[in-house]
């Protein structure tokens, strides 16, 4: 049992026919009032659905957590194939036409690990929509009650999340082969301060697509953690990783993640 606690709260998707149409309205919850269910919740999110999960310490509890809403959300949809795909493509005359709370992006901004500063609101007059996977990480020593608007506290998180863009982004490189979602959301160094920690926000929802990839996460998450504990720091080794995540550059993220041995997912090879 891992001291650090994972939760996620990643968006998806739904379709007929195998193309995408809008999530809303389909299912209960919206982000004011989730719906409660086993293990985790359920809502509606702009044009996607949204789900998350009770905090969990082992990978077993990661595995059930995750799939067991995942299975009571595709069940609440059974007209709908449920597509866990960074980007849906719409069309901006079909967003248009949704109601106007379908078509909100984002509730609060999230803030830049690398400026520590809040990111811009992103545009959403385009024609598609993106989706997240992001990671929640519950950090004993905030005691569950942090100052989140405390800027030495946003400062500390932020050390730890260009960490995590090390074990976590770069990996993703060659799994997730989108990159349009980065015209929205899912920068290098995205995160939100929590009372309980943090949510790294630069992942999308592409390691949702198999238990593998599931479990690559949990593992790739503890395993960074246990690293900044011991006072690793690959952001002071190797610098700023901006730019390698942003423009998908794998030459450069495979140079570090084959000098440090960092994990990959089963199966993925550098």
């Amino acid at each position: 049992m891992s001291k650090y606690t994972l939760g996620c709260d990643p968006e998806i998707f739904v379709g007929q026919n195998g193309k995408p149409v809008s999530a809303f309205g389909l299912i209960e919850g919206d982000k004011a009032n989730p719906l409660k269910v086993a293990n985790g919740a359920v809502q509606v999110d702009g044009m996607a659905l949204e789900f998350n999960i009770d905090a969990a310490s082992t990978e077993s509890d990661w595995m059930r957590n995750i799939n067991g809403v995942l299975e009571i959300l595709a069940s609440m949809v059974p007209e709908h194939q449920i597509l866990p795909i960074p980007v849906a493509e719409f069309g901006l005359e079909y967003i248009r036409s949704q109601p106007e709370k379908a078509k909100e992006l984002g509730c609060e901004p999230d803030w830049d690990a690398y400026l520590v500063a809040t990111n811009p609101r992103p545009n959403g007059e385009l024609p598609f929509r993106s989706a997240a996977g992001h990671i929640h990480f519950g950090i004993p020593e905030t005691g569950g009650d942090a100052p989140v608007e405390d800027i030495d506290y946003i400062g500390w998180l932020a050390a730890k999340v260009r960490e995590l863009d090390f074990y976590l982004a770069l990996p993703s490189l060659f799994y997730d082969a989108d990159t349009k979602r980065r015209e929205l959301y899912g920068k290098a160094g995205a995160f939100r301060p929590k009372r309980y920690g943090m949510e790294y926000r630069t992942l999308s929802n592409q390691w949702l697509g198999s238990d593998e990839l599931k479990r690559w996460a949990y593992r790739a998450s503890q395993y960074a953690m246990e690293q900044i504990d011991k006072g690793v720091s690959l952001f002071d080794k190797y610098g700023d990783v901006q730019a390698i995540v942003n423009k998908s550059d794998k030459a450069g993220a495979a140079r570090i993640i084959k000098a440090e041995g960092l994990i990959l997912p089963k199966g993925i090879a550098v």
